[in-house]
Protein backbone atom coordinates (compact mmCIF):
# COMPACT_ATOMS: atom_id res chain seq x y z
CA UNK A 1 0.00 0.00 0.00
CA UNK A 2 0.91 3.53 -0.85
CA UNK A 3 0.01 6.25 0.82
CA UNK A 4 -0.35 9.23 -1.34
CA UNK A 5 -1.93 13.17 -0.91
CA UNK A 6 -3.70 15.41 -3.56
CA UNK A 7 -4.51 19.20 -2.62
CA UNK A 8 -7.70 20.68 -3.90
CA UNK A 9 -8.03 24.27 -3.97
CA UNK A 10 -11.29 25.84 -4.74
CA UNK A 11 -11.37 29.21 -6.52
CA UNK A 12 -11.84 32.31 -4.89
CA UNK A 13 -15.60 32.83 -3.87
CA UNK A 14 -15.84 29.15 -4.18
CA UNK A 15 -16.90 25.94 -1.77
CA UNK A 16 -16.72 22.25 -2.33
CA UNK A 17 -18.24 19.32 -0.82
CA UNK A 18 -16.13 15.87 -0.82
CA UNK A 19 -18.12 12.62 -0.28
CA UNK A 20 -18.56 9.14 -1.05
CA UNK A 21 -21.98 7.33 -2.10
CA UNK A 22 -22.22 4.01 -3.67
CA UNK A 23 -23.79 4.32 -7.04
CA UNK A 24 -24.04 5.50 -10.64
CA UNK A 25 -27.21 7.10 -9.82
CA UNK A 26 -26.05 9.59 -7.31
CA UNK A 27 -25.04 11.91 -10.56
CA UNK A 28 -28.52 12.66 -11.34
CA UNK A 29 -29.66 12.54 -8.01
CA UNK A 30 -26.90 15.28 -6.31
CA UNK A 31 -27.71 17.46 -9.63
CA UNK A 32 -31.83 17.32 -8.67
CA UNK A 33 -30.67 18.19 -4.88
CA UNK A 34 -28.56 20.90 -5.80
CA UNK A 35 -30.23 22.42 -8.84
CA UNK A 36 -33.48 22.54 -6.59
CA UNK A 37 -32.03 24.08 -3.52
CA UNK A 38 -31.43 27.61 -4.34
CA UNK A 39 -32.30 29.85 -7.93
CA UNK A 40 -28.63 31.15 -7.71
CA UNK A 41 -26.54 28.23 -7.01
CA UNK A 42 -23.65 27.77 -9.55
CA UNK A 43 -22.29 24.02 -9.51
CA UNK A 44 -19.80 21.09 -11.01
CA UNK A 45 -20.49 17.79 -9.43
CA UNK A 46 -17.86 14.84 -10.72
CA UNK A 47 -18.21 11.41 -9.44
CA UNK A 48 -15.53 8.51 -9.36
CA UNK A 49 -17.61 5.34 -10.51
CA UNK A 50 -15.58 2.20 -9.12
CA UNK A 51 -16.94 0.12 -11.24
CA UNK A 52 -18.11 -1.54 -14.93
CA UNK A 53 -15.86 1.13 -16.85
CA UNK A 54 -14.79 3.20 -13.85
CA UNK A 55 -15.31 6.60 -15.73
CA UNK A 56 -15.76 10.47 -14.35
CA UNK A 57 -19.23 10.92 -14.39
CA UNK A 58 -19.90 14.74 -14.34
CA UNK A 59 -22.49 17.17 -14.28
CA UNK A 60 -23.67 20.57 -13.87
CA UNK A 61 -25.05 24.10 -14.51
CA UNK A 62 -21.27 26.12 -14.54
CA UNK A 63 -19.48 25.01 -17.16
CA UNK A 64 -16.16 26.41 -15.60
CA UNK A 65 -17.17 24.65 -12.24
CA UNK A 66 -18.06 21.09 -14.05
CA UNK A 67 -14.45 21.30 -15.30
CA UNK A 68 -12.63 22.02 -12.40
CA UNK A 69 -14.91 19.14 -10.62
CA UNK A 70 -13.70 16.52 -13.25
CA UNK A 71 -10.00 17.65 -13.08
CA UNK A 72 -9.96 17.06 -9.67
CA UNK A 73 -11.68 13.68 -9.24
CA UNK A 74 -9.41 12.37 -11.90
CA UNK A 75 -6.62 13.52 -9.76
CA UNK A 76 -8.26 11.97 -7.01
CA UNK A 77 -9.68 8.34 -8.78
CA UNK A 78 -10.69 6.91 -5.57
CA UNK A 79 -13.51 4.65 -4.91
CA UNK A 80 -16.93 6.01 -5.52
CA UNK A 81 -15.86 9.70 -4.11
CA UNK A 82 -17.49 12.55 -5.22
CA UNK A 83 -16.35 16.09 -5.52
CA UNK A 84 -19.05 19.48 -5.95
CA UNK A 85 -17.81 22.87 -6.60
CA UNK A 86 -20.71 25.83 -5.71
CA UNK A 87 -20.75 29.07 -6.00
CA UNK A 88 -23.65 31.73 -5.06
CA UNK A 89 -24.43 29.00 -2.17
CA UNK A 90 -22.73 27.35 0.69
CA UNK A 91 -22.52 24.19 1.48
CA UNK A 92 -24.69 24.71 5.06
CA UNK A 93 -27.72 25.78 2.06
CA UNK A 94 -27.18 22.27 0.81
CA UNK A 95 -25.73 20.07 3.15
CA UNK A 96 -28.21 18.18 4.94
CA UNK A 97 -29.96 17.83 1.32
CA UNK A 98 -26.95 15.86 -0.05
CA UNK A 99 -26.81 13.77 3.21
CA UNK A 100 -30.00 12.93 2.45
CA UNK A 101 -29.53 11.19 -0.99
CA UNK A 102 -29.61 7.55 -0.88
CA UNK A 103 -26.53 6.61 -2.33
CA UNK A 104 -24.41 9.23 -0.30
CA UNK A 105 -21.97 7.01 2.45
CA UNK A 106 -20.03 10.06 4.12
CA UNK A 107 -19.05 12.89 3.67
CA UNK A 108 -15.55 13.82 3.90
CA UNK A 109 -15.55 17.85 4.24
CA UNK A 110 -17.54 20.98 3.14
CA UNK A 111 -15.09 24.20 2.94
CA UNK A 112 -13.59 27.18 1.51
CA UNK A 113 -10.43 26.18 2.58
CA UNK A 114 -7.45 23.87 0.26
CA UNK A 115 -8.40 20.75 0.93
CA UNK A 116 -5.42 18.08 1.36
CA UNK A 117 -6.86 14.64 0.47
CA UNK A 118 -4.97 11.22 1.97
CA UNK A 119 -5.23 8.58 -0.22
CA UNK A 120 -4.16 5.39 0.36
CA UNK A 121 -3.62 2.89 -3.28
CA UNK A 122 -3.36 -0.13 -3.25
CA UNK A 123 -3.23 -3.09 -6.41
CA UNK A 124 -6.88 -2.84 -6.64
CA UNK A 125 -7.47 0.97 -6.58
CA UNK A 126 -7.59 4.21 -4.26
CA UNK A 127 -9.87 4.92 -1.03
CA UNK A 128 -9.81 8.19 0.97
CA UNK A 129 -8.65 7.92 3.92
CA UNK A 130 -9.59 11.15 4.87
CA UNK A 131 -8.53 15.03 4.44
CA UNK A 132 -7.00 18.29 5.87
CA UNK A 133 -9.36 20.93 5.77
CA UNK A 134 -7.49 24.13 6.06
CA UNK A 135 -4.76 25.21 8.55
CA UNK A 136 -3.70 24.51 11.77
CA UNK A 137 -5.15 26.29 14.53
CA UNK A 138 -2.91 29.65 15.88
CA UNK A 139 -5.06 30.10 19.19
CA UNK A 140 -7.91 30.48 20.83
CA UNK A 141 -10.74 33.16 20.51
CA UNK A 142 -10.54 36.44 22.70
CA UNK A 143 -13.49 38.13 23.73
CA UNK A 144 -13.03 40.52 20.89
CA UNK A 145 -12.75 37.70 18.36
CA UNK A 146 -16.12 36.12 19.82
CA UNK A 147 -18.19 39.53 19.08
CA UNK A 148 -16.53 39.55 15.80
CA UNK A 149 -18.08 36.22 14.78
CA UNK A 150 -21.17 37.03 16.00
CA UNK A 151 -21.49 40.29 14.36
CA UNK A 152 -19.83 38.34 11.14
CA UNK A 153 -22.54 35.74 11.77
CA UNK A 154 -25.11 38.38 11.67
CA UNK A 155 -24.02 40.41 8.86
CA UNK A 156 -24.13 37.67 6.35
CA UNK A 157 -27.72 36.33 7.70
CA UNK A 158 -27.03 33.44 9.51
CA UNK A 159 -27.96 34.60 12.74
CA UNK A 160 -30.64 37.17 13.93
Amino acid sequence: MELKTVKIVPPEGCNLILGQSHFIKTVEDLYEVLVSSTQTIKFGLAFCESSGPCLIRHVGNDEELEKLAVENALKLSAGHCFLIFLKNAFPINVLNAVKNVAEVCNIYCATGNPVEVILAETEQGRGILGVVDGYKSKGVETEKDVEERKKFLRRIGYKL
